[in-house]
């Protein structure tokens, strides 16, 4: 056999050996189908709702390891202006979402319930303004900034000028649920 034989033979070999032995790529799921939101009207998620308590069984929400998806969701969070409330997680007129105290749940079905429905006191209610899936990518992304979601998924940096961590650089912080405060309470 000649060199030059030779030489293709084992670039050839040495080609197929750093295909086979390269780094898992990240999959991508583009079609992920949102979880059921028929549930939210069935548990009690705090005090100010009626209905016997029940034993809440959190739903998985497929957009948390989907980072196209939750960079959507942040992307309607600018649109749908909650940061004229929430600020872009620290708070203001709205609770803060970047903390551990979480009034309604940090379950992803509980803030979907939330966006759906509203709160009292000021949080509108998005029912048939925007779709099931976008509240999802939503959701995904307001867990995302307390830290809940996949460090996978989440944005490596933030392309706003902000005081705050990108999300997946945020320490992971767990939602304990409050009380009520005064203001909330429904008048009786």
């Amino acid at each position: 056999m000649s060199a030059f034989k030779i030489l293709c033979t084992w670039t050839l070999v040495l080609a197929v050996a750093a295909l086979s032995a390269s780094c898992k790529r990240e999959e991508r799921g583009f079609r992920v189908s949102p979880p059921s939101a028929n549930r939210i009207n069935t548990k009690r998620i705090s005090d100010l709702q009626p209905g016997a308590p029940a034993e809440h069984v959190p739903v998985k929400n497929e957009y948390e390891e989907n980072g196209p998806a939750m960079s959507d969701g942040k992307r309607l969070y600018e649109w749908f202006n909650c940061v004229g409330c929430h600020a872009h997680g620290g708070g203001g007129m709205g609770p803060p979402l970047i903390d551990d105290e979480w009034l309604y749940g940090s379950d992803p079905d509980q803030i979907f319930a939330t966006i759906v429905e509203g709160r009292p006191n000021g949080m509108p209610s998005f029912r048939d303004k925007i779709p099931d899936y976008q509240v999802w990518q939503l959701a995904a992304y307001v867990r995302s900034l307390s830290g809940q979601a996949s460090k996978t998924a989440a944005s490596g940096r933030d392309d706003n000028m902000s005081t705050k961590k990108p999300e997946q650089q945020t320490e992971t912080k767990e939602p304990k649920n409050s009380t009520v405060p005064k203001s909330a309470e429904m008048p009786r």
